[in-house]
């Protein structure tokens, strides 16, 4: 075992889970032992919500310019931990180290963002009768709690930490089982900056700590990215808590290729739309829709896929229970009369024999009833389907339920607003492969890809986040009285 058994971290230290059960700690590169995780109780979760629940009183009444300042450190300390917290990163999770430097680049991003924060919050106040002032002010929550997925061990949770605690909350954290190990890096790194004790909590476990989070008195709201089954579930159990709830979930995301893209660009873009972090993200192109002749663009993108190599510049899938789903997706398609251009299956790393990859694959004249058209695959595979109109492609995209993201690739750009005005996601891309919003723009798809009111990034998060206050004053009882006071 690499490193020591992993410990929750509750008001500022690190200390041990009230149960004996663990869960091991695989990399998914060569299959070696990182750790043990433990598989926390309730009794761990709710040591969590009091020491942030005492936390609470002073750090929200800390002024947001002074709260932030510990995200101007924590910024600061990202940068200068980033080649550690990259190699961490793959480790856990088996990308590539220049996909994990890109996910701690954009963490680095995401906390600029909330040191934005008190230019963004400043209220409003008008005189609304002669000596009498209404003002709105946005006050934190109190305790609120983040459910993060295994794809980006440190990107979201960064995606919900500096803004909720900027805003003066206090936040408990349940990273996934799978890369426990990012987490309480990230949580010595904020106590470095000066974050103070007990404003950010970090519990481990597995379904029994999501369930107990969702249950707990003391928890104001939660956020939670995974699956869309789960999340539907997370949703309904917290909000009947009487808990806000934002639960992002999964994705079909579709580019539309029309005849007129330009091939060499479109190929690269599909490509590595597909293969980035070795498919295992939400905004990774899974299905293809050619639009009339693009065959020569076609095969461009098999030559792009054929030069992605597995440990090379293609990480691992997590674990083997998804190498064996993503392949059995392929097989299935295949048996269904579907055409193998970029066969990725039985991939084995030379030197890592116990890493779990899975090659790019490309999969022609897919059919929408297929399920390579319609499920979430989560692996480096994209499946195209042949329409002979944009009508035709529109129907194919509206008809899946999710609606976390969809791009065109055209040099029209009227055909271009056409498609966004209709595509029903909620991140729209042209001539982009992953449409992903930079800061401060936000971050949240459509229909089954999100449940809950706003985005979980960006300014949309502020409401998320905190509630307003309206306070109404008159000091000038000379003014007299009327309706309006």
């Amino acid at each position: 075992m690499k490193y020591p058994a992993i410990q929750n971290f509750i008001n500022g230290k690190f200390v041990s889970a009230s149960t004996t059960k663990t869960m091991d700690v695989i990399s998914p590169l060569n299959g070696s032992h990182l750790s043990t995780v433990p598989m926390s109780a309730y009794k761990d979760l709710d040591d969590a919500v009091r020491a942030a629940k005492a936390a609470f009183p002073s750090w929200s009444r800390t002024p947001i310019k002074e709260r932030v300042q510990v995200l101007f450190k924590y910024k600061y300390l990202l940068e200068k931990y980033l080649k550690e917290l990259s190699e961490l990163c793959t480790e856990e999770n088996g990308k590539t180290y220049n996909e994990s430097v890109a996910e701690i680049e954009k963490c680095v991003e995401l906390t600029e963002f909330a040191t934005s924060l008190p230019q963004l919050i400043t209220g409003e106040v008008l005189e609304v009768s002669r000596g009498v002032e209404c003002r709105t002010e946005h006050a934190p929550l109190g305790v609120v709690a983040s459910i993060v997925p295994f794809n980006f061990p440190s990107m979201v949770p960064n995606w919900t930490i500096p803004n909720a605690i900027a805003l003066g909350n206090c936040m408990i954290i349940k990273p996934s089982e799978k890369v426990p190990l990012s987490c309480g890096r990230l949580a010595e790194i904020l106590k470095e900056a000066g974050l103070p004790d007990g404003v950010f909590n970090v519990v481990h476990g597995d379904v029994e700590i999501v369930e107990a989070i969702c249950d707990h008195p003391g928890i104001e709201a939660v956020s939670f990215v995974g699956s869309t089954k789960v999340a539907k579930i997370v949703y309904q159990r917290a909000t009947q808590n009487l808990k806000r709830c934002l639960a992002l979930g999964g994705a079909k995301n579709h580019l539309m290729v029309l005849p007129d893209a330009i091939p060499d660009m479109t190929a690269q873009n599909v490509a590595a739309s597909m293969s980035g972090c070795a498919g295992q993200r939400c905004m990774a192109a899974s299905a293809m829709v050619a639009v009339g002749g693009v065959e020569h663009i076609i095969e461009k993108i098999c030559d792009e896929a054929r030069k992605i190599i597995p440990g090379k510049n293609l990480g691992a899938v997590i674990n083997k229970d998804s190498q064996q789903r993503i392949e059995k997706y392929i097989t299935e398609a295949e048996q269904q009369g579907a055409k193998i251009l970029v066969d990725g299956r039985n991939t084995k790393v030379a030197g890592s024999e116990n890493g779990t990859y899975v090659g790019p694959t490309v999969i022609d004249y897919v059919t929408p009833e297929m399920s390579v058209a319609k499920e979430e695959i989560f692996g480096p595979v994209i499946s195209i389907m042949r329409t002979k109109t944009v009508d035709e492609a529109l129907a194919i995209e509206n008809a899946n339920p999710y609606g976390n993201a969809a791009s065109v690739f055209t040099q029209n750009g009227g055909m271009a607003r056409y498609i966004i005005e209709r595509a029903s996601a909620g991140m729209i891309g042209v001539n982009v492969g992953v449409p992903v919003p930079r800061e401060p723009f936000s971050f949240g798809g459509w229909n089954e890809s999100k449940f809950g009111v706003g985005d979980i990034t960006g300014k949309s998060s502020i409401e998320f986040w905190t509630k307003l206050k309206k306070s109404t004053t008159k000091w000038n009882p000379e003014a007299g009285i009327n309706w309006m006071s």
